[in-house]
């Protein structure tokens, strides 16, 4: 379906460049739009090998384990019927702790994999248990102490302050968070009944 949308934006956009006598500017502009992406995910790419290989160090050094123990009222708060030494616990916390430092895209392999141990232990393959959905929207609407990311972004882009946007993401994270869990616990618990 993506794929016949963005088809025929392309398609449209070039009919209308066409039309308007504007092909120069539209070739002109996708050129300049695709050195552009590729600048962005260098600069992405830096940070994201560096919080992974810190994350990669973290579970090896056993920072994983003491951040989980640290974590596991949390943990066991939000994910009920995971055992206490699950696996996808571990994968769990470094995603939020990933996730609470503003890390990005290091945090999608982290939540891959903590969704593929979620997975591994839900009964009912063809839905999605109580637990992944709570890490979704752990993973999706999770706080930001430290954006790292967007903060790097602003800076490669010359924003004079690019750190001031933290309490207006502190708020907001903080406030989708809250809705999420309440609602993910409202429906776990309406499914029970």
């Amino acid at each position: 379906m993506m794929n016949y949308i963005w088809g025929g934006m392309i398609l449209l956009s070039l009919i209308v460049s066409v039309f308007t006598g504007q092909v120069e500017a539209t070739s002109a502009a996708a050129v300049s739009g695709a050195a552009d992406a590729v600048e962005t995910c260098i600069a992405l790419l830096g940070i994201m090998c560096l919080w992974t290989g810190l994350a990669k160090i973290g579970e090896r050094a056993g920072l994983v384990k003491m951040l989980a123990k640290i974590l596991r009222p949390l943990t066991r708060l939000m994910f009920p019927k995971l055992d206490k030494d699950s696996p996808a616990l571990g994968s769990i916390v470094m995603n939020m702790v990933a996730n609470l430092f503003g890390m990005g895209n290091a945090a999608t392999p982290l939540g891959l994999k903590a969704m593929n141990e979620l997975d591994a232990v839900n009964r009912h393959r063809q839905t999605a248990s109580n637990a992944m959905c709570m890490f979704v929207v752990l993973n999706t609407a999770s706080i930001q102490l430290i954006p790292t990311t967007v903060i790097s972004l602003r800076q490669t882009y010359g924003s004079a302050a690019p750190a001031e946007i933290l309490i207006p993401i502190w708020i907001s994270s903080v406030c989708a968070l809250t809705v999420g869990i309440t609602m993910a616990k409202f429906f776990e618990r309406r499914t029970r009944l």
